[in-house]
């Protein structure tokens, strides 16, 4: 039986913000709302590069396929830093500029060094003493490239914790406007995603930067240069847009409010952890679950796709980089379904009966796709071994696995959708009722996130190695914890207030 519906208590009486004094503004318009939302189609054209090139570009600097996950720390851990910090120093910044903005212009700027330093990492490593023609890992390639995206991690949680705070700010406490709002951010997710596959599967994008290939860089590593250079020139330009038509009014706390809270950082984000509600730890615990089942997959998904699928291996033959290009083309499919399914979350949930339960059904499709990712292997690897008993050379894949592989990217367009705008909204919306700062109460969503996609990056290699080696045995993993995800949205999570006007802290406009 569902919980009864109540406000959810983020922080206590002495942990929250200070509150701004300056008067409440008029709900926002749509069209800023859509100007800062459209922010998170350059932050995502980003990372969907990372998602599909970057795990098969780190193991042709030479990095083994088991150590590559290690690498993917980086985005974990500076999540649970970087974005619990900007949030809460965000809900208190006293900038003329405001209290998102500032942040989110940092980030932009942190991007645009991030991306020169993975995309030419191959270069500075082979200027620094690596050999472009001998095998084994290029060790300071390798070094460049981390720190790269050490700093690529740390730019997109400041831009994307201030730009959901932003969103919400802008709300002005509608509850409806809020999911609204997160609709919109994951809708342009999709579009950067859609733009950053496709852009990723374009073989001959160098030639659009004829400079990107060097002796050191080859075809594939200019391939990533363009596509980088085309995520920065998008992000400046939506990031330039959005803070320039949307205002916010200086934060301004009363005296009052400023000295009672003296609480440092850690000790309130701590305080925050302790006294949070029963219904909110629920909503934390199936976020947690639910990027266990997600983050093997979004880790590994063209690697899969060129390995197990098509058979190939890193550095050898075309197989697996046909593998790796089907699987951008796959994602970008997905980019597409996960668009169309945003835009569609509100009827849908009041369709199924609310947002909990559409959650819990889109865990059980997750669940089913992921096992799904057995079957469709196993058929792939029937057909490699029939061929070669009959002394043929596979040149193409049945129609049959092809389709099957790409339907899977496809129809985890749906979960991924919900995945990406029904947390944000509910944390913004008990974070709202209970009269806590936006930034903080996301930052601490976050952890919800990071914490996971850390235990998997650490366990995923050694894990799949268990097993002998591939992704399906963290596939499998993820089946079952989108499984217990779903169970505990059915069961255990509460439904969001009814759409009244919620106090909210908030300085847009």
């Amino acid at each position: 039986m569902a919980m009864a519906t109540k406000p959810c208590t983020l922080l206590n009486e002495e942990q929250r913000p200070p509150v701004d004094s300056s008067p409440p503004p008029d709900p926002s318009t749509l069209r800023k709302m859509l100007l800062v939302a459209s922010i998170a189609a350059g932050i995502q054209f980003g990372w969907a590069l990372q998602l599909s090139l970057l795990t098969p570009y780190v193991q042709l600097l030479g990095v083994p396929h088991t150590w590559a996950a290690f690498i993917w720390l980086c985005g974990p851990i500076s999540g649970m830093l970087v974005q619990p910090t900007v949030g809460y120093y965000s809900d208190r910044c006293t900038s003329r500029f405001g209290r998102r903005r500032p942040f989110i212009a940092a980030g932009t700027g942190l991007v645009v060094v991030a991306v020169f330093l993975i995309g030419f990492a191959a270069d500075l490593g082979h200027s620094l003493g690596d050999s472009a023609d001998r095998p084994g890992p290029k060790t300071r390639a390798i070094a460049v490239f981390v720190i790269g995206f050490w700093i690529l991690d740390v730019a997109n949680n400041m831009l994307q914790g201030p730009c959901r705070a932003l969103l919400a700010d802008l709300a002005a406490g509608s509850a409806s406007k809020t999911r609204t709002a997160n609709a919109f951010f994951s809708f342009f997710m999709a579009v950067g995603n859609v733009l950053g596959y496709a852009a990723g599967s374009y073989r001959r994008l160098y030639r659009v930067f004829p400079f990107t290939r060097t002796d050191a860089c080859d075809i594939y590593c200019a391939n990533l240069k363009s596509c980088f250079f085309i995520s920065v020139a998008l992000l400046l330009s939506l990031t330039t847009i959005a803070l320039s038509c949307t205002r916010e009014r200086p934060f301004s706390g009363n005296g009052e409010e400023e000295k009672r809270v003296t609480v440092p950082f850690f000790g309130e984000l701590f305080g925050a952890l302790r006294a949070l509600s029963r219904p909110t730890w629920v909503l934390l615990l199936v976020t947690c679950l639910n990027w266990i089942a997600w983050f093997p997959f979004l880790l590994f998904d063209t690697d899969w796709m060129g390995k197990e699928v098509y058979g190939g291996k890193v550095g050898q033959g075309t197989a697996y980089d046909k593998g790796v290009r089907a699987g951008a083309l796959g994602l970008m499919l997905n980019s597409v379904v996960l668009g169309l399914m945003s835009l569609a979350i509100n009827p849908v949930a009041r369709g199924v009966g609310g947002v909990k339960r559409l959650w819990g059904i889109v865990n059980l499709i997750l669940a089913v796709c992921l096992a799904m990712t057995v079957l469709v292997t196993k058929e792939a690897e029937h057909h490699r071994r029939t061929a070669a008993d009959a002394g043929n050379a596979v040149t193409q894949l049945p129609y049959g696995i092809k389709v099957g592989s790409l339907a899977v990217f496809a129809i985890l367009g749906i979960p991924l959708a919900i995945t990406y705008s029904i947390p944000f909204a509910l944390a913004s919306i008990f974070s709202a009722s209970s009269g806590a700062g936006q930034g903080l109460s996301l930052g601490v969503l976050n952890l919800a996130i990071v914490i996971p996609q850390m235990f998997v990056s650490v366990t995923s290699g050694p894990w799949d190695a268990l097993f002998g080696g591939g992704n399906l045995p963290a596939f499998v993993a993820g089946a079952i914890a989108a499984t217990a995800s779903a169970v505990l949205s059915f069961c255990m999570l509460p439904s969001p207030p009814t759409d009244t006007k919620i106090d909210i802290i908030t300085g847009a406009h």
